[in-house]
């Protein structure tokens, strides 16, 4: 083998050992490591979770790594899905917690609900199941998140954007990313939501950033003229708006920025604003 041709080889063994490093199942203990799946990818991603894809694959998703862990009877499944970025990993994440569940400091974050264990890190949303009722087995299976977690690559930390989101009546771990359709209109393309609850008033918090100013107040425009009704102004881009399909809706934006918020009647414009211009600030 020529010197060139060595190197290239040695360059095309370096890039499959580095992708492949991503995704490491780590030994544990009195478990036999099953790797009989195939990696998946956008293209049959069906094959292994069929209807529920599509919602994956909106959330940029690359591949996923399948393993068992086998003890006797006992079975431990865990799915390492890979996304685009910690955006979409954290909003397929999003996308599948409730808040009722048990969260554990597992990677960013993570939570436990009856033989399963759901956590994230950096692009990395990861699925671990159990039928076994064995506390040893759920035990075990906890530990198994944990050493994943700490060999996959990226941060511990939640996307950034959501400390933009007042923490006054803030409902917790009820934070979500939208990748489309916000509100269900297609032109407000992404924002991250949030809960609120204010005495017995419950509203939502949707920030949405975009690539520059005008590309912002273009967007609140096209909002305004999708209603088709007359506005009222609440001071400097700052716009109360009836949406259809969405009710009150009060719009503010700034630079990058857009707050949306829904849940609130129309005599609360008090409310929205003050939300709205602490996020602005």
């Amino acid at each position: 083998m020529s010197r060139k041709m060595m190197l290239l080889f040695s360059a095309v063994l370096l890039s499959v050992i580095a992708t492949a490093q991503d995704v490491i199942f780590p030994e544990l203990k009195g478990y036999r490591i099953m790797k009989d799946y195939p990696v998946y990818k956008p293209e049959n991603l069906w094959d292994f979770i069929n209807g529920a894809a599509d919602n994956y694959l909106a959330y940029g998703f690359v591949e996923l790594h399948v393993a068992e862990y086998k003890k006797g009877k006992a079975v431990i499944k865990i799915e390492v899905y890979r996304h685009s970025d910690n955006t979409m990993g954290f909003g397929i994440y999003s996308s599948e917690r409730s808040p009722s569940f048990n969260f554990v400091d597992i990677g960013a974050q993570g939570y436990i609900a009856g033989g399963s264990i759901n956590f994230f890190k950096g692009d990395f949303y990861v699925k671990l199941r159990t039928y076994s009722k064995k506390e040893k087995v759920l035990n075990d299976e906890e530990t198994l998140a944990r050493l994943v977690a700490s060999l996959l690559p990226g941060d511990n930390k939640m996307p950034p954007i959501l400390l933009q989101f007042p923490s006054e009546g803030k409902k917790p771990n009820e934070e979500i990313y939208i990748h489309e359709s916000v509100l269900g209109h297609s032109f407000l393309g992404k924002a991250f939501k949030a809960a609120y609850q204010t005495g017995p008033d419950e509203f939502s918090i949707f920030i949405s950033d975009g690539d520059s100013p005008e590309e912002v107040e273009e967007t609140a425009h096209k909002y305004i003229a999708a209603t088709g009704i007359a506005t009222a102004e609440t001071g400097d881009s700052k716009i109360m708006i009836t949406d259809g399909y969405n009710g009150t809706i009060f719009l503010a934006w700034k630079d990058r920025r857009l707050v949306i918020i829904s849940g609130l009647a129309k005599d609360q414009a008090d409310i929205a604003d003050r939300y709205s211009t602490e996020i602005l600030k």
